[in-house]
C-alpha cells in the first residue's frame, strides 16, 4: 500500500508542477490526487473506521484553513470594489525610476503583510500598468514585486498561506515569527532592490496616457477611506483576537466579514440595488479565486493521507540520517519549493516533524517560515505572486529567470546568512 500511495501523490505532484507545459489546472491534479489517496488508503487498510476518523480530523483542520482563506480573500475584493487602495496609490508620485522602485518595493513588502502575497501582487501590479508605459520597466517592476510580495508575506502570520497554515497549526505564534522573519525578509528584499535600483539610476518614469473609466460605479473619499480603513484594521486584528479568545482565527475572520458586510449595507442603504450590487460582499465571493480555494483544500487532504500512513515520518528520519541537520534540509526544501508550490510542501513538512520534538516557535518552524514563503521567487512559476505576475504582465518564463531568479537568489541566501547570525547571536 505504501508503495502505490507514494506513486499515486508523486503523480499528482508532477501534474501539480508542470501544469502550464500539460495545460491541466492545478486544482483538478490535487483533488484527483487527494480523492485517489484516501479510497486507496480506505480500501486496503484493515480498519476503515480509523480511516474515517482520521478523514475527519483532516477535513477539520483543513476547513479552518479554507474558511480563513475564503474569508481574508473577500474582505480585499471588497475593498478593492470601493477603490480603497487608492488610499496608498494616491500617494506614489515621483518621475525617478529608480526611486519609485524603492516605493513600490517598500509598500509591496507592508501591505504583503498585511494583505497576503497574492492579492499585493495583483494589486500593484495593477497599479504599474496605471503609472509606466514601457512594458520592458513594467517587467522588472513585476518582477520586484513578486520578490517583495513573498518576502513580506514571510514574516506575519497572514502574510502566506504557508504562514498562515504554520500559525494555525500551533507552528508558529504571531509575535515570534514576527520578531524572528522580519529582518530576514527585509534583507531578502533590500538586496535584490538596491541592485535593480542601481541599473535603473537616471532613467525616468514614462507614464501612460490616463483615461476616465465611467463603466464602473464611483465612490466617495468617505466611503473609499471607511472600507480600506475597515478592511484593513479587520485583518491585523484577526491574531489579536486569537490571543485574546483562543479561539482559532477562522472565527475571527468571519465576525470580521460580518461586521464589515453590516458596514457596507449601512453605507449603501439608500442607494438603489443595481447601483449598490458591485459594492456588496455577495459580489465579492462571486470574484474570489475559487480554483485556488480548492486545490488547497486537494492538496491538505492529499499530504494528510501520508501523515497518516506514517509515510511522512519515514521520509523525515531518512533526511535527518541522510543530511542531518536542520538548516540545511530546510534551506533545499525553501530551493524546491522554486520549481513546486511551498503549500505542499509546507503541509508535508508540518507532518514530517511533530511539536513534541520541534515546540511552537523553535529553530524549524521560524526557518521552515522564511524558506518556504521566499524560496518561491527564485523562479516565477514557485508562488502564487509569480503565477499571477505571469498572467498580469506577460511575464515569461525564461525572461524571468534571466534577469530577475539571480536577484531573488542573492535575497534568499542574504535573508538566511541573517537568520542564522541571528539565531546564533541571541538564540
Amino acid at each position: 500500500m505504501t508503495s502505490l500511495l507514494i506513486a499515486i501523490f508523486l503523480v499528482a505532484y508532477a501534474a501539480i508542477a508542470l501544469e502550464h507545459p500539460i495545460r491541466i489546472n492545478k486544482s483538478s491534479s490535487a483533488l484527483l490526487g487527494a480523492g485517489l489517496l484516501w479510497s486507496v488508503y480506505a480500501l486496503l487498510s484493515p480498519d476503515s473506521h480509523l480511516v474515517v476518523h482520521q478523514l475527519n480530523e483532516s477535513l477539520a483542520a483543513t476547513a479552518q484553513i479554507v474558511f480563513f482563506l475564503i474569508g481574508a480573500m473577500t474582505i480585499v475584493e471588497v475593498v478593492d470594489a470601493h477603490n480603497g487602495f487608492e488610499v496608498i496609490t494616491a500617494h506614489i508620485k515621483t518621475r525617478k525610476l529608480s526611486s519609485l522602485m524603492w516605493l513600490v518595493g517598500f509598500v509591496t513588502f507592508f501591505l504583503s503583510a498585511v494583505l497576503d502575497n497574492l492579492t499585493t501582487t495583483i494589486v500593484m501590479i495593477s497599479l504599474m500598468k496605471k503609472l509606466l508605459d514601457r512594458q520592458e520597466d513594467r517587467l522588472f517592476f513585476a518582477g520586484l514585486i513578486v520578490i517583495a510580495a513573498n518576502a513580506g508575506g514571510a514574516w506575519t502570520p497572514i502574510g502566506d498561506v504557508t504562514t498562515t497554515m504554520l500559525w494555525i497549526g500551533g507552528q508558529i505564534t504571531t509575535l515570534e515569527i514576527m520578531k524572528g522573519v522580519l529582518a530576514p525578509s527585509l534583507v531578502n528584499l533590500l538586496l535584490p532592490l538596491a541592485v535593480v535600483a542601481y541599473q535603473l539610476k537616471g532613467r525616468e518614469v514614462v507614464a501612460p496616457v490616463r483615461l476616465e473609466n465611467g463603466d464602473l460605479p464611483q465612490t466617495t473619499n468617505f466611503e473609499r477611506n471607511l472600507m480600506f480603513f475597515l478592511g484593513i484594521g479587520i485583518l491585523v486584528s484577526v491574531p489579536v483576537f486569537k490571543t485574546v479568545t483562543h479561539l482559532p482565527p477562522f472565527m475571527g475572520i468571519l465576525l470580521g466579514l460580518g461586521v464589515l458586510w453590516l458596514a457596507g449595507d449601512l453605507v449603501h442603504r439608500n442607494k438603489e440595488e443595481m447601483d449598490k450590487r458591485h459594492f456588496t460582499l455577495a459580489h465579492a465571493l462571486e470574484k474570489i479565486d475559487m480554483s485556488s480555494i480548492v486545490f488547497f483544500i486537494g492538496i491538505l487532504l492529499a499530504v494528510a493521507t501520508l501523515e497518516h500512513t506514517h509515510i511522512l515520518a519515514a521520509i523525515a528520519s531518512w533526511l535527518d540520517r541522510a543530511i542531518g541537520r536542520l538548516d540545511l534540509i530546510v534551506t533545499l526544501i525553501g530551493l524546491v519549493s522554486a520549481i513546486v508550490d511551498n503549500v505542499p510542501l509546507v503541509a508535508a513538512s508540518m507532518g514530517m516533524y511533530n511539536l513534541a520534538q520541534h515546540p511552537a516557535d523553535s529553530f524549524l518552524w521560524e526557518f521552515m517560515a522564511y524558506c518556504a514563503g521566499t524560496g518561491g521567487s527564485i523562479l516565477v512559476i514557485g508562488s502564487a505572486a509569480g503565477v499571477a505576475a505571469m498572467g498580469l504582465e506577460k511575464l515569461h518564463f525564461f525572461w524571468y529567470m534571466k534577469r530577475i531568479s539571480g536577484l531573488a537568489l542573492l535575497g534568499y541566501f542574504g535573508g538566511i546568512g541573517v537568520y542564522l547570525l541571528q539565531t546564533r547571536l541571541f538564540g
